[in-house]
């Protein structure tokens, strides 16, 4: 069994297999073999690439992305800056610990794959399985939330104040009160960011524009590449 103890991080997943599809629609489809089960994602590569993220969703599961499709527009354009992504398909899309899961067999692949920076984005309940993922890793350099839930996002102040944190949120969220990434947020230590946006519900539809350049930046800005000696 792979079951963490209480109280200690737990350890990197165990890659059996890699299953590589080929690449269509900008990205390639890849299945990891854990102890676990199989785990899917979307896979967009960039050869070289010393930097990627991973973007995850809700409880919704399958390939569910906030702000009009955010997720995939962002992992096309990184590529232009170099940034490789990965999006996770969660297999128990209401579980924590088995989403965190997902999340850290994604990060070990990202590694596989030469990357060594890695940014982790995560919309309501994704948002704790980031934040619980980042604390699991050192490869993990920023994170943002957006509409992030707060039950499980506690261990948020156990974050190395060298992994800078963005929380979004949408004013008139109804599913999950603005109220929660404030509370995250004061737990954080610094570097941090909340932006709380007007008129905005949970899935932050009304201002997807503003959000993905947010997001945007706020990704280019914190994953710079290697310096060339």
């Amino acid at each position: 069994m792979e079951e963490p103890r209480p109280g200690i991080p737990p350890k990197a997943p165990l890659i059996r297999e890699v299953r590589r599809g080929r690449k269509a629609n900008g990205y390639e489809p890849v299945v990891l073999v854990t102890g676990r089960g199989e785990i899917a994602y979307r896979y967009y590569p960039v050869s070289g690439a010393y930097i990627g993220a991973i973007w995850v969703g809700g409880i919704g599961g399958d390939w569910d992305t906030p702000a009009k499709n955010l997720y995939p527009k962002l992992c096309e354009q990184l590529i232009n800056n170099g940034i490789a992504s990965l999006r996770v398909r969660f297999r128990y899309p209401t579980i924590l610990d088995e989403a965190v899961y997902d999340v850290m067999a994604g990060i070990v692949f990202l590694e596989m794959e030469g990357i060594a920076k890695v940014a982790l984005i995560g919309h309501s309940f994704g948002g704790a399985v980031v934040i619980q993922a980042a604390a699991r890793s050192n490869a993990v350099k920023t994170v943002v939330t957006l509409s992030t839930q707060s039950h499980g996002a506690d261990i948020v102040s156990g974050l190395s104040p060298n992994c800078p944190i963005l929380f979004i949120h949408g004013e008139e969220d109804e599913v999950v009160p603005p109220g929660s990434s404030s509370a995250v947020y004061g737990m954080a230590h610094e570097f941090k960011k909340l932006i709380i946006l007007e008129g905005n519900g949970h899935s932050l539809n009304e201002s997807a524009d503003e959000v993905r350049e947010l997001v945007y930046d706020w990704l280019a800005s914190k994953l710079e590449p290697p310096k060339s000696s």
